[in-house]
């Protein structure tokens, strides 16, 4: 009997979506965070450390097709916590806050380094192409009237 590989469609993607974010909010876990507010402090950690609230709000709302409201909450947790600080309309990632987000990034791409182990750069490179089609063509459908 010969095995085929299945045919990329959305339930492909959900299975390796749903796989690879459990193994990342275990990782996420074990340092006291959840996805949403480790999604919120890349966001201000790539923007290199001070954000805009708007933006921020806007970007994570983006990505994570999620509601403003929701990020405003977890906003104000990273807040409380002391991993970011507010300033004027921006919001700036603290000491602790860069940290934090620094170990979770090297927690993260481990497990990213070893789930994508042995794939060719190739196959990497087309996934990641066909990837982006599909969120763009997602993303005009659910900007559309």
């Amino acid at each position: 009997m010969t095995t085929t590989a299945p045919t990329l469609n959305a339930r492909v993607i959900a299975l390796a979506h749903n796989a690879a974010r459990t193994l990342a909010e275990g990782a996420l876990t074990r340092h006291g965070i959840t996805f949403h507010q480790s999604v919120t402090l890349r966001t201000v950690a790539v923007a290199g450390g001070t954000l805009a609230r708007q933006a921020l709000v806007a970007e994570v709302t983006d990505a994570l097709k999620t509601p403003a409201s929701l990020v405003e909450d977890v906003i104000g947790e990273l807040t409380t916590a002391g991993l970011l600080h507010p300033l004027d309309e921006s919001l700036t990632l603290t000491d602790t806050g860069r940290d934090l987000y620094e170990a979770t990034a090297a927690a993260t791409a481990g497990i990213a380094a070893r789930l994508y182990a042995g794939i060719p750069a190739e196959d990497l490179a087309v996934a990641g192409r066909v990837l982006t089609l599909i969120t763009d063509r997602a993303n005009a459908e659910l900007a559309a009237p």
